[in-house]
């Protein structure tokens, strides 16, 4: 039987690109899906212009506290079956996942959400064994694994 699922997208906004195709992808599986407030509020073009000007750090935490996003992303999780972090390589690590993610893994952990990752976690020292202790399940790349392990799964 084929339930409903609602699945929010986390990630980089370096990987804007790809949470655009992650969300088609997963809607054509049947899948409900959130995805972060810049990729709704912005064209792909201006965000990722504005990615690789790379405004820094200061700018893209006023960014974050102008729009509240921390908290808009929060909001997205806890109305949602799961999240998916699209962890892909960046700054030299392979499979990424940068604080804002990490937070949000954390959200869904403590909400008893379903967590998946669509690469393995990366060798980061200071959270990896805290990646793992919550439990994610690996689609090692196949975003359509989640509506095939979705049912199956007991958190």
């Amino acid at each position: 039987m084929n339930r409903e699922i609602k699945i929010t997208i986390c990630g980089s906004m370096s990987f804007a690109e790809q949470m655009v195709q992650a969300r088609e992808a997963l809607k054509n599986a049947g899948i409900k899906v959130e995805v972060p407030y810049s990729i709704e509020r912005f064209d792909r073009e201006a965000l990722i212009r504005e990615e690789l000007q790379g405004n820094g750090e200061r700018e893209s935490a006023e960014f974050k506290r102008k729009h509240d996003l921390i908290k808009d992303h929060y909001r997205k999780i806890m109305k949602s079956d799961g999240i998916v972090v699209l962890n892909y390589d960046k700054k030299g690590i392979p499979n990424y996942i940068g604080g804002n993610s990490f937070l949000e893994i954390g959200f869904a952990y403590v909400n008893d959400k379903k967590i998946f990752l669509l690469n393995p976690v990366p060798e980061i020292d200071f959270y990896k064994t805290e990646i793992l202790a919550m439990r994610p399940i690996i689609l090692d790349g196949d975003l359509r694994r989640i509506r095939y392990r979705f049912n199956d799964l007991n958190h």
